[in-house]
């Protein structure tokens, strides 16, 4: 694993970027600032090696930019309706720092400084949440581990304490471009295990109901190309301005099961991915052209649609759906979660 300097926070903070390396030739950059994964390089079908996510080439970019790249999320990813919940009749209320400012969404934990260590082959990343860090209770030691394995796997795994009662929901908020940034993904090819998916009413919270795929758009259980539907006349679609879906897997919560894969005829890359998580976030950068840092990596002005996210987590505002999975994390419990990125060559 190689270590180096990576810059410094507008605070001062050191940041560091570690490279995990496999036989192949793969690699994985990722920083300590967020637990973001910088870069993911991949052989294409021609051999060249290929930054299949989406990024920035410094540190003042990730602390500028507004769209998450390769960073973990938290407290709770994605959005709390009102920005409040109840926990053992406690009201809690959180920042509301979504994009219409009416709820929560992702959190913090993108723009703090994790510590790191290397354990053999592995990135360990440590956060301290402080209790009362944005409303929500308990101080939540977080734990998030990065391996490259010589099949070309990256695994992401989770573990997580906490001293109070509190809820959780943690994800890796990669944007995926098999052919490297600059262009849209309409082109890729998708296919995911998802029979149902949770809907949306208009302002972005959840109305509880839980609505299967079939003749909607968000029907990926047969491979297409991700562009194929996106002028389709659907009103859930239409919220979005494109995917931006929780997403129901098919399978047991807590066991691995595959997510889905995304693959490129260009670049002749494919992705497939794994988690124990109970969904997926569908989301296809319908914003990031608004994006608050000036550009991406490579001086690269990323368009909309310049990338796929399959973020794996529990549902949104699970905690408001007693329906929903369960967020809540206790003393006493250890919360843990795996996930995984898999990349092979089709030529």
């Amino acid at each position: 694993m190689i270590a180096k300097e990576f810059g410094y926070t507008k605070q001062g903070e050191k940041v560091t970027s570690f490279t995990l390396l496999n036989d192949n030739g793969m690699r994985v950059v990722a920083l300590d600032y967020g637990a973001t994964i910088q870069s993911i390089f991949v052989p294409n079908k021609q051999g060249d090696f290929v930054d299949v996510v989406l990024g920035y080439d410094d540190i003042a970019s990730y602390e500028e930019g507004s769209c998450y790249y390769g960073a973990v999320v938290g407290r709770y990813a994605n959005r709390i309706g009102d920005a409040r919940f109840t926990l053992d009749g406690v009201e809690y209320t959180l920042d509301k720092n979504s994009e219409n400012g009416l709820h929560h969404l992702h959190g913090v934990y993108a723009h703090r400084m994790f510590k790191a260590h290397v354990e053999g082959d592995s990135l360990v990343l440590r956060y301290l949440s402080p209790d009362g860090e944005e409303g929500f209770p308990g101080n939540l030691n977080l734990e998030v581990r990065y391996s490259l394995s010589e099949d070309n796997a990256l695994q992401i795994s989770y573990k997580a304490t906490t001293d109070k009662p509190t809820i959780l929901n943690i994800t890796n908020h990669c944007y995926f471009n098999l052919n490297g940034g600059g262009s849209t993904v309409f082109d890729h090819l998708l296919w995911l295990n998802c029979s149902a998916y949770t809907e949306y009413e208009e302002t972005f919270s959840q109305t509880g109901r839980i609505i299967p795929v079939q003749g909607t758009p968000l029907d990926f259980r047969k491979e297409m190309p991700i562009g194929a539907r996106f002028d389709d006349d659907y009103h859930q679609f239409r919220i979005c301005t494109g995917y931006d879906h929780n997403m129901a897997l098919d399978g047991d919560e807590g066991k691995l099961k595959p997510i889905g894969t995304v693959r490129s005829e260009k670049s002749g890359i494919k992705l497939e991915a794994f988690t124990t998580e109970p969904a997926i976030q569908l989301y296809s950068a319908n914003f990031i052209h608004y994006d608050s840092a000036p550009h991406g990596k490579g001086g690269i002005r990323y368009p909309k649609n310049g990338g796929i996210c399959l973020e794996a987590q529990h549902f949104p505002d699970s905690m408001n759906y007693p329906h929903f999975p369960n967020v809540i994390l206790r003393p006493n419990e250890v919360y843990t979660q795996r996930t995984i990125y898999r990349f092979k060559v089709e030529k």
